[in-house]
């Protein structure tokens, strides 16, 4: 089965008040961290989607296999940034979708995702967290189309809940933690 992993970077940061894409955490900038980790499951090709940032993100996964996908439109929504990537994918059997502000996901958890979706063949797998479920989550390509029908300002997490009848999960309690305010970096920090 082959397998992509879509990495969304388009983001501006506003509450940050820097790219959070290029935060440092145990060595390493966040986008960094989530591109290995999604090479390193077998996730090929990873693409990664960038918005304003994208010359600083380009630079800093310039040694590692990844497309670079910059969207024009990313300040309209993280739906744009969706689908300008599942547009891009060549022939796969699924995408995982990821975002580079949940510093805990991990290998393993994207093989969890992987195996859930074999078990079930149920065509969405997320993960839950926080009495929700979101991503990482695997989309298979039978979902393509209703993945490139999101609104500008939808994200993964509508359709996974919109069809729970299609939908696993697998638990991912760290999923809850995501780097999007300087209060959020003090707290992981420590």
């Amino acid at each position: 089965m082959k397998i992509a992993a879509l990495v969304l970077a388009a983001g501006g940061s506003s509450r940050l008040g820097q790219p959070k894409q290029l935060v440092s955490f145990q060595g390493q900038t966040l986008i960094r961290h989530i591109v290995k980790t999604a090479a390193s499951a077998g996730c090929a090709p990873v693409v990664v989607v960038v918005g304003r940032d994208q010359q600083r993100i380009a630079a800093e996964l310039a040694d590692l296999p990844v497309t670079i996908l910059p969207n024009e439109k990313w300040e309209h929504g993280l739906g744009t940034s969706i689908r300008a990537g599942v547009a891009a994918l060549p022939e796969v059997d699924a995408v995982i979708i990821l975002a580079c502000d949940q510093p805990h996901v991990d290998e393993t958890l994207l093989h969890r995702l992987m195996a859930e979706q074999h078990r079930t063949q149920r065509p969405m797998v997320g993960s839950s967290y926080a009495q929700t479920v979101g991503i990482p989550a695997l989309f298979s390509s039978a979902c393509f189309a209703k993945l490139l029908s999101l609104g500008d300002e939808e994200g993964a997490k509508s359709l996974l809940l919109s069809r729970p009848n299609e939908t696993s999960t697998v638990a991912f309690a760290a999923g809850e933690i995501d780097l999007d305010t300087p209060n959020d970096l003090q707290r992981i920090a420590r």
